[in-house]
């Protein structure tokens, strides 16, 4: 067994460390300057309390990015400078992000590090991240990750085991005194997991039928290998039916965001007629885009569709109880909550926070407009899952030697009962920080101004403008600041924030939201039934004022 030295470096703190909503994100030439990264994984082990971490196993790893690897490397020398007994590191530093809580849970471990950008581009010139997961699986509240900014400005110092690197590529231990390094199968725990909320067997007979054709769009993130092993291995699929399935450091030149517009190739295979199911995943596999033949399924519908036929899900069944969404996703799923009489909670942007609500066990499903969805049986959002829930409704609507019921009548049954939800996000990405702040202030001023209420803008009525406030109902914790709304008395919606998941500049999201449950109009072009919403949308921020730009980068 061998010692190892502990060395004390000298350093100085560097700026703009605070975590986003999903970790800090930066480009990979920030991280790899001077200790941009060590300062950082030290601050986070420096915040958390000595008498859990000494002695602590936590799990490492990362999207397969362009210097996953070596920081990896850095990390594990952190971690056995500060005490840290065990890591448990995916087979060559690759784990899923949904992987990873999984992890966490099934081996009950002190927590996390996670090194991905989530959508945003790899590679040398592009973005790199880390974020910190708890013991429950799911991201660090708030109040760790502002403990962990403020030790940022301050940190002077980082402690790192002296010895070489260690070989990533094979599964088992390599020990050092006192320390202990395990390169796990990337797939095992997540994979029992997803076995214990799907009907397999039935899934298999869906996707194995002649009559059906599927292609699942990986752009190259992490999960092309898991989409392996659980659709051609274990469900019987062609390797055909996986699209960009090879997990690569610059995710082969994709922006691996499943949208309709970074997600363009699969959107063609789609509408070109030839599959009946089409899906993707991001990055580090935590988002997910459906599409049905020539049919697009918002994510704000799909979490809806999810909750209403979840009793065809066999890890729902009998045990829903809750749901949630967060503000700014459409509000689709709270009609779903109140008629099949759910609890129903809306919260700000990010995952974190859904975890209390899982904990406490008050909700099982949830999800935001951002394409990500999930539930109680990790704490991340997970595609992969995502994407096995629609094929078990499918599977469950589906009969042997009868017609194929596809996403779109799923959808458009949906729609029937509950009524549709039109939506629509605008992102304008990397806008310079000043403009964008300036936007924001006027949005601001006007959303708390009192005789905003009241106001008309068209056919529309304002009945409430404020910036959101959550209170969170377990730990009663409050965040402020959380995205400014104006909402009109037919229930409409138009939404304004700056997104903390860029690397940077700003990137501004405006959001709109109709309801209607007229079957005359309910099949209508989104954009087409959005449109006098979206106008008055940008009259009122008055965006291209402010920012330059005459049109979003992404809508979706």
């Amino acid at each position: 067994m061998a010692s190892f030295e502990i060395e004390t470096i000298k350093t100085k703190p560097f700026e703009g460390q605070k975590p986003g909503t999903s970790g800090l994100r930066k480009k990979v030439k920030v991280f790899r300057e001077g200790y941009y990264l060590h300062n950082f994984v030290q601050s986070l082990f420096d915040i958390l309390p000595a008498n859990e971490l000494k002695g602590s196993t936590l799990v490492v790893g990362g999207d397969g990015r362009f210097w996953n690897p070596e920081a990896i490397q850095i990390i594990i020398k952190i971690a056995a400078g500060n005490g840290i007994a065990k890591l448990l590191i995916g087979k060559g530093g690759v784990l899923s992000t949904p992987a990873v809580s999984a992890i966490v849970r099934e081996q009950k471990v002190y927590g996390a590090i996670i090194l991905t950008a989530s959508h945003n581009p790899g590679g040398e010139a592009y973005d790199f991240g880390i974020k910190y997961n708890t013991s429950n699986g799911g991201p660090a509240p708030e109040k760790i990750t502002d403990a962990i900014y403020d030790q940022t400005t301050k940190i002077s110092e980082f402690k790192m085991a002296k010895f070489d690197d260690l070989d990533l590529s094979k599964i088992g231990t390599q020990t050092k005194k006192g320390f202990e390094v395990e390169i796990i199968d990337q797939f095992e725990d997540y994979l029992r997991v997803i076995k214990r909320i799907f009907n397999f067997d039935q899934i298999k007979s869906l996707i194995t039928r002649p009559d059906f054709k599927f292609v699942y769009d990986s752009m190259h993130g992490v999960t092309g290998p898991y989409c392996h092993r659980i659709f051609v291995e274990e469900l019987g699929a062609k390797e055909s039916n996986l699209y960009r399935w090879d997990n690569l450091p610059d995710f082969g030149h994709c922006h691996p965001d499943p949208n309709l517009t970074y997600a363009e190739d699969l959107v063609k295979k789609m509408y070109s007629g030839e599959y009946d199911f089409g899906c993707a995943s991001d990055g580090d596999g935590d988002r997910n885009m459906i599409l049905g033949r020539k049919f697009f399924v918002s994510p704000s519908d799909s979490v809806a569709v999810i909750a209403a036929n979840s009793q065809l899900i066999p890890y729902f069944k009998g045990k829903m109880t809750g749901v949630a969404r967060s503000m700014p996703t459409a509000s689709a799923i709270d009609k779903v909550a109140e008629k099949l009489k759910l609890e129903f909670f809306e919260v700000p942007t990010g995952w974190k926070f859904f975890g209390n609500l899982m904990d406490a066990g008050r909700i099982q499903l949830c999800g935001e407009e951002s394409f990500g969805t999930g539930s109680d049986h990790i704490r991340e959002k997970d595609g992969v899952w995502a994407v096995l829930c629609w094929l078990q409704i499918l599977a469950a609507k589906n009969e042997a030697g009868k017609p194929l019921v596809g996403v779109e009548d799923v959808v458009k049954e949906f729609w029937r009962n509950y009524g549709r939800n039109f939506f629509s996000r605008y992102d304008y990405e990397e806008v310079e920080s000043e403009p964008a702040n300036k936007m924001m202030a006027h949005l601001k001023e006007l959303t708390t101004k009192s005789d905003t209420v009241g106001k008309t803008y068209g056919k529309y009525k304002v009945k409430l403008a404020d910036d959101f406030e959550y209170t969170d109902p377990i730990d009663q914790s409050v965040s402020k600041n959380q995205g400014l709304r104006i909402v009109f008395e037919d229930g409409s919606r138009i939404i304004y924030r700056l997104s903390g998941t860029g690397s940077s500049g700003a990137t501004i999201r405006v959001y709109v939201d109709k309801y209607v449950h007229d079957e005359s109009v309910i099949n209508q072009e989104a954009q087409d039934a959005l449109k006098d919403l979206i106008q008055i949308a940008l009259e009122i921020s008055d965006l291209q004022t402010y920012t330059g730009r005459n049109k979003p980068t992404v809508i979706t």
